[in-house]
């Protein structure tokens, strides 16, 4: 009867796993349990390396693993008693000592689901026409005036978003039967190899790449709500391409670029959310940005790269050196586009000294507060448009 037990928990875990993101078959707990006859579940670290080792095939996996283990055999004796085999607690209320920080989604996945206490499934039934709707309405709807259930639907449809960003052409060649170009070199070792009295031509074309994205993002009070899903958004698209920067400022610069490449969402944003010291305080963007041209630019922003600065433009310094460093970090890239939430509202004028600074140096001037614009941003990024929004701003 132990046995059957241990094999039902030992399925149990791997459903709170799979529901928790981890790709966990069948495969992989016949596997555990065979592994498990052999290694012995005598002692608690011989059973916990045994099922790491079967369930984990990343390093980023570890973190939720370790979390899902302490917390579903949570019970000291589960295992040194043969009856360790018992039905996994769930954890306690928060703020208990010794409490287990988890992260949402496997809070979500240890959570009872509907009817399963009654031991009853209810149909459900789900209309296309108005989950439909109810998704437009959704990318529409302000990030400020979302309520809790919102924002986490629209953290999901923000984690699907793509950044395309149009090829840029190097200064390196590569050899191409149809390219444009001779390539000398070639032809002449070519020629020098054969003895041919007639010498073919070899061509080079140049070599195409995404430039580098730098990601430049305002985390003080007046951005805070907006400044949450930008940071979901900027962990989607530094997991889906190479050469993403991602830098957030207030007082402050901070360099968050290690932390979002983390796959794992809830690990990312507790390891920026570590990492920053001034979030939802005041804004200096002029000290910040004498920062980054100082410390960053020269090393993020070579080969052509495009700089999104998210901000309001609302300075504490009331624009003080702020047109200079904007000037320089425009000089410095290739192209600027600065996205604004003010630009959510039709009658907005760059009144504050900060916003008449920063603006004649940007390439585009969008608005950025709901996924609509996000999606926006996205197309015409891909069509190559870089335009001032149209009828808003005049400087």
């Amino acid at each position: 009867m132990a046995a059957g037990k241990l094999a039902e928990n030992i399925m149990h875990f791997a459903r709170v796993l799979r529901a928790a993101g981890l790709p966990i078959g069948p495969d992989r707990v016949i596997d555990a349990l065979q592994a498990l006859q052999t290694a012995g579940i005598a002692r608690r670290e011989d059973f916990y390396w045994t099922l790491c080792a079967v369930f984990l095939s990343k390093r980023e996996q570890q973190d939720l693993f370790d979390q899902a283990f302490h917390i579903f055999w949570r019970d000291p004796q589960l295992l040194e008693r043969a009856l360790g085999l018992l039905l996994p607690q769930t954890p306690g209320p928060s703020g208990q000592a010794g409490q287990t920080e988890t992260s949402q989604r496997l809070a979500d996945a240890l959570r009872p689901k509907r009817g399963e206490s009654q031991g009853t499934e209810q149909p459900i039934g789900i209309d296309a026409g108005l989950a439909s709707t109810q998704n437009e309405l959704l990318q529409h709807a302000d990030f400020e005036s979302m309520s809790g259930a919102e924002l986490a639907q629209a953290k999901k449809m923000i984690a699907r978003l793509r950044l395309p960003i149009p090829q840029a052409q190097t200064r390196r060649f590569r050899p191409d039967a149809r390219g444009a170009g001779i390539d000398l070199r070639a032809t002449l070792r070519a020629s020098l190899r054969g003895g041919a009295q007639i010498i073919a031509l070899r061509r080079r074309s140049r070599i195409t790449r995404h430039p580098p994205l730098v990601v430049l993002c305002d985390i003080s009070g007046s951005m805070s709500r907006y400044s949450r899903m930008f940071l979901h958004f900027l962990h989607a698209i530094t997991n889906d391409r190479d050469r993403v920067h991602a830098l957030v400022f207030g007082t402050r610069l901070t360099n968050i670029t290690r932390h979002l490449r983390n796959r794992d969402v809830d690990i990312a944003m507790n390891r920026v959310a570590a990492a920053i010291q001034d979030w939802a305080g005041g804004t200096r963007i002029g000290v910040c940005l004498e920062e980054f041209n100082r410390k960053w630019s020269r090393r993020l922003l070579g080969q052509n790269a495009v700089v999104l600065l998210i901000s309001d433009g609302l300075d504490r310094d009331i624009g003080a050196g702020l047109g200079a460093e904007m000037e320089r970090l425009h000089k410095s890239c290739r192209k600027l586009v600065w996205l604004n939430p003010l630009l959510r509202y039709e009658g907005f004028q760059p009144r504050p000294s900060g916003v008449r600074a920063m603006l004649p140096h940007v390439d585009a001037f969008m608005p950025v507060h709901n996924i609509a614009s996000l999606v926006d941003l996205a197309r015409e990024l891909e069509q190559g448009k870089w335009q001032r929004h149209p009828g808003k701003v005049a400087v």
